[in-house]
């Protein structure tokens, strides 16, 4: 693992200094684009594959989706949930796959990369700030325009939320645009958002009831996580017990991960499932959703229930969650106590 981490470094060093030059011919020239009705095809690349990490970048699908109303956008992603997180995109046309592993299919991703260059776009956009590969990608494309995200913008000192990895994308995309001599908007950044259907929503809505009734709303847990995100047993199950203390009148519900695994031993009605989308339909449904920084975190904030987002890391700003009532809380400064007054502000 180590090693590996240490190749992944080199890689992202390599990579750097190979792209940073980039863009420098691609600056906007103010009054070039005259009508934003003209703009008929954009590009925007997200080379990952993790869930969260796709779900982080549809309020900028949807900011470029309100902001070119005759566009269609294609996407490059990595791995195979790019399809299904999209899937109600209209607006979406193609979605190039990149294989999750390149090195280990280096043939079919040289194949899939090089059909970047199949179109040609008005406008192509790195969707994370100094991607090294979504820079590369950006300037591949055959784009008249192209938002490259330049290492370093930092939109922190102009908006309060603007270390926020989703927004700053749009922040970066809404800046070009206004170098190009368009007025800035000064309206929110677009919510996560998966477009659940009617359909999927009472779906959702009976898997639910399958698992709790009418009788009581619902809490919703999640209590894994990757790495060192993940909260033990020793923090979940006396959290666990205060919330069924504090909260008789409340259905408690453990979403399972796709590893099946629970941090409170399976002791609550828990409901599991593969189908992310049906996932996000359920947890729509709850009146808040309780866990850590994970790709479940994002898919909670994109169903538009409310969520509470568990850091126990320092970069919460960067990814915690946000619509409506979300909020984050850095639970190593906060007691059992202060977590559940926090709770009581959505759900009371």
């Amino acid at each position: 693992m180590a090693s590996s981490k240490k190749v992944n470094n080199y890689r992202r060093k390599i990579m750097k200094s190979l792209t940073r030059k980039l863009g420098k011919r691609h600056e906007p020239v103010p009054g070039d684009l005259k009508d934003l009705n003209d703009v008929k095809r954009v590009l925007i690349v997200r080379t990952n594959h993790r869930l969260g990490n796709l779900i982080l970048i549809t309020p900028l699908v949807q900011e470029v989706i309100r902001t070119f109303p005759n566009a269609k956008i294609d996407l490059i992603v990595q791995g195979f949930l790019g399809p299904i997180i999209f899937d109600n995109y209209k607006e979406v046309d193609q979605i190039i796959r990149l294989p999750k592993k390149p090195f280990k299919n280096l043939k079919d991703y040289i194949k899939r990369a090089s059909s970047v260059r199949k179109y040609k776009y008005d406008f192509a956009i790195n969707a994370v700030i100094g991607s090294s590969s979504g820079r590369l990608y950006t300037q591949m494309a055959y784009a008249k325009y192209k938002v490259f995200g330049e290492e370093g913008q930092d939109f922190s000192t102009q908006y309060d939320d603007g270390k926020h990895i989703a927004k700053e994308q749009v922040y970066a995309f809404r800046n070009y645009m206004s170098q190009l001599g368009f007025p800035e908007k000064d309206i929110p950044v677009p919510n996560l958002s998966l477009k659940l259907t009617d359909e999927e929503s009472q779906r959702g809505l009976q898997k639910l009831r399958e698992i709790a009734d009418e009788s009581k709303k619902t809490i919703s847990i999640f209590t894994f996580a990757t790495g060192d995100k993940c909260y033990k047993p020793d923090w979940w199950i006396p959290f666990y017990k205060r919330l069924q203390l504090e909260y008789p009148d409340y259905h408690i519900v453990e979403i399972l991960p796709y590893e099946n695994v629970s941090q409170i031993d399976f002791t609550a009605p828990s409901y599991y499932s593969k189908d992310i989308r049906e996932i996000a339909a359920f947890i729509s449904h709850t009146d808040v959703w309780i866990g850590a920084d994970c790709g479940i975190m994002h898919l909670a904030s994109a169903s538009g229930a409310p969520v509470v987002g568990l850091f126990s890391r320092t970069n919460r700003h960067v990814y915690e969650p946000f619509n409506g009532k979300s909020f984050s809380l850095f639970t190593c400064d906060l007691t059992y106590d202060e977590i559940i007054n926090a709770v009581d502000g959505v759900i009371k």
